[in-house]
């Protein structure tokens, strides 16, 4: 079969792109700290925290012994029979090295070690397939999400709002989101539904358009608590619950309404001190029959309110140390007269820097207000 001039190029072009790819990758990729971070990213996924703590007990070449072994059983545990068995005769056969059959007119010679690799490919490729069709539907959940979500922040007169959201894989499970309740009200959401990835961001879904569609119908707080959490008890799985945080502003007012559901207890900066808000009730999802109450208080000019998720004081450095409470009041502390923005920014900054280059632990969100006038 003759190739046409168009398909040898195209080819060429393909073998040209995966060349420069190979090449990129030595010259600018930090391989050896990739390598360290995928090793830690299989060592935490395949091993379970209690196997973990009792492999630090054994000493360096004792502990990679185990490691390994831990990570080949659990390894080929989460496969599918059929990979399982694959996986299982490469292992095998590469042990075994090659085998002959002798009779007496001739003699077979298998070469194990190309099934074996032969094998160990497949399945590799298979597994590979299987991430690539899921990623790329995560790919598009994450375009859902963000078409989902405010693409501007609120205007509201009196008022400046910053609103931010960051979810640890392709999709999260917060909610940041606003609604305007009419021509001089404006309500602001952050939720963080229990878990995170998919399942937690379809939940966060149904948080959001189930507060869009009843918020704006109720004028007492507790009111639409309870009826929110009715709604999740309803519609949620087992086991899964969500916290809110959900507050109002009314326009040249420094008037706050707030409801909080189980959340983190929002900071108030007023002049150069920071008090926490109320906790508020249980979380949405736990209880049909749980009471919520309606906080009222008063902002001042210059005030600045923080509403934010676990995500950024259980942001967790390569240490495994929390970033924490005290860090991100020692920032909201030293925000006096800057805008919202600023303020988010610097603790982004702030939390990035703490990290460093451990995995993200949890989806990061924050809701930050301030009055002017």
């Amino acid at each position: 079969m003759i190739e046409s001039k168009s398909t040898k190029d195209k080819r060429r072009k393909r073998d040209h792109a995966l060349r420069e790819t190979i090449v990129s990758d030595f010259r600018e990729g930090d391989i050896l700290g990739s390598l360290r971070r995928d090793f830690k990213d299989l060592y935490s996924f395949y091993i379970d925290a209690e196997t973990q703590e009792h492999l630090q007990s054994y000493r360096r070449v004792s502990k990679f012994i185990h490691a390994s072994w831990y990570l080949l059983k659990n390894l080929i545990l989460k496969l599918t029979p059929a990979r399982r068995l694959l996986l299982l005769i490469s292992i095998i056969l590469f042990m075994f090295g090659d085998i002959r059959f002798t009779s007496h007119q001739f003699t077979v010679s298998m070469d194990n070690g190309f099934i074996s690799y032969f094998l160990l490919l497949l399945v590799l490729m298979l597994e590979l397939k299987d991430k690539l069709l899921a990623h790329d539907e995560l790919r598009i959940g994450r375009t859902v999400q963000r078409e989902l979500l405010p693409e501007d922040n609120p205007t509201l007169a009196g008022w400046s709002v910053w609103l931010y959201t960051r979810p640890a894989n392709d999709v999260g499970g917060d909610l940041v989101d606003y609604i305007k309740l009419d021509e001089n009200r404006l309500a602001l959401a952050l939720g963080d539904v229990v878990g995170k990835g998919l399942g937690a961001a379809l939940l966060m879904s149904k948080l959001q358009s189930t507060l869009r569609a009843i918020a704006p119908e109720y004028k007492s707080l507790s009111e639409l608590g309870e009826r929110i959490n009715l709604i999740f008890c309803r519609d949620s799985l087992p086991n899964k619950f969500a916290t809110l945080v959900y507050f109002e502003v009314t326009q040249n007012s420094g008037a706050v309404h707030l409801l909080n559901a189980g959340h983190l207890p929002p900071l108030l900066l007023h002049g150069n001190k920071v008090e926490e808000l109320p906790r508020g009730a249980p979380a949405l999802g736990l209880m049909k029959l749980s009471k919520y109450d309606q906080n009222e208080f008063e902002l001042g000019p210059g005030d600045l309110l923080v509403a934010y998720s676990d995500g950024v004081t259980e942001a967790r450095n390569e240490r495994n140390e929390f970033f924490g409470d005290q860090r991100l009041r020692a920032i909201v502390e030293k925000s006096a007269g800057v805008s919202p923005e600023k303020v988010g920014e610097k603790i982004l900054q702030e939390v990035d820097r703490f990290v460093g280059e451990a995995p993200p632990s949890d989806d990061l969100s924050l809701v930050i207000v301030k009055r002017w006038s």
